[in-house]
């Protein structure tokens, strides 16, 4: 957690040296700019993955993302709204979600077992790690080039999960309060998005002392996959096709990641290993 803190710190510095000439974006002010702007980026998020062939498009895709649009609000906004209204379609490949969820009502796994959703969120590595992961992958696969100043939100994005995650370690090892733990994160999110009078540092750092483990699967998983995909590119070599990795990776179910490394590469992680000891 402190490295993606760190990395996620010193390259948005990069980018905003980089970006110095450009003007500030400008958040959506409007319902009719948020109607807009949030039905465009679905329309171009999807047609990026499909023209990319990055994975299969389905038809069910494309309304199950649009259907989580949701409605303009004026203000104030929490940090994600900083975020979603500057450029809603980043916050679009975090809602690999509502893939995920459409795919279990119209293409359900064969599995009874990974049919539905695992007890204890015991899958949000895969849940979590790949939303979260998938924000930085589709920046990197050059979804935002035209748009050089999201690339910035993506790495604030990193940074404010990595300092609630860190809050959550040290909550639980009884370093820290729930309120310090609120005030770490706030302090070290980038730009003072993330505000100590808002709900969500605190509905967020509750959630995580109730289940320990939540806030950091965000980057743990993100990091087992972005190993699951090195690992599958150095196995097939020329072989490989990034739509074929993730049909593969969908078709796994909704399990944790280190049991899809396991199913896919044929290699048990050494948690798994130490686990089956």
């Amino acid at each position: 957690m402190e490295r993606e803190l760190a990395r996620s710190s010193a390259l948005l510095a990069m980018e905003e040296l980089k970006n110095t000439k450009l003007p500030p974006q400008t958040p959506v002010a409007s319902a009719e700019e948020f109607d807009r702007k949030f039905n465009a980026a679905v329309t171009e998020y999807m047609a990026f993955l499909r023209d990319r062939e990055i994975l299969t498009v389905e038809a069910w895709m494309d309304p199950a993302l649009r259907a989580r649009i949701g409605s303009f609000r004026p203000g104030p906004r929490e940090f994600f709204g900083e975020v979603d209204y500057r450029d809603p379609e980043v916050m679009r490949t975090h809602g690999y979600h509502w893939f995920d969820k459409a795919r279990m009502i119209h293409d359900p796994h064969p599995s009874p077992i990974r049919r539905g959703a695992l007890l204890y969120n015991i899958d949000n590595t895969r849940t979590e790690g790949l939303a979260t992961g998938w924000e930085e992958l589709m920046m990197q696969a050059g979804m935002f080039d035209a748009r050089p100043r999201t690339r910035e939100l993506v790495y604030i994005l990193v940074a404010q999960r990595a300092a609630r995650a860190l809050g959550e370690l040290r909550m639980v090892s009884h370093e820290m309060t729930l309120e310090q733990a609120a005030a770490f994160a706030c302090a070290h999110t980038p730009r003072g998005w993330l505000k100590m009078d808002g709900f969500l540092v605190w509905g967020e750092q509750h959630l995580y002392l109730q289940q320990p483990g939540y806030g950091l699967s965000y980057l743990i998983g993100k990091i087992e996959i972005e190993k699951l995909l090195a690992e599958r590119r150095q196995q097939l070599g020329d072989r490989f096709r990034m739509k074929q990795f993730m049909d593969d990776f969908n078709a796994t179910g909704l399990i944790p990641a280190s049991l899809i490394r396991w199913e896919m590469t044929g290699r048990q992680s050494e948690e798994l290993r130490r686990m089956l000891k």
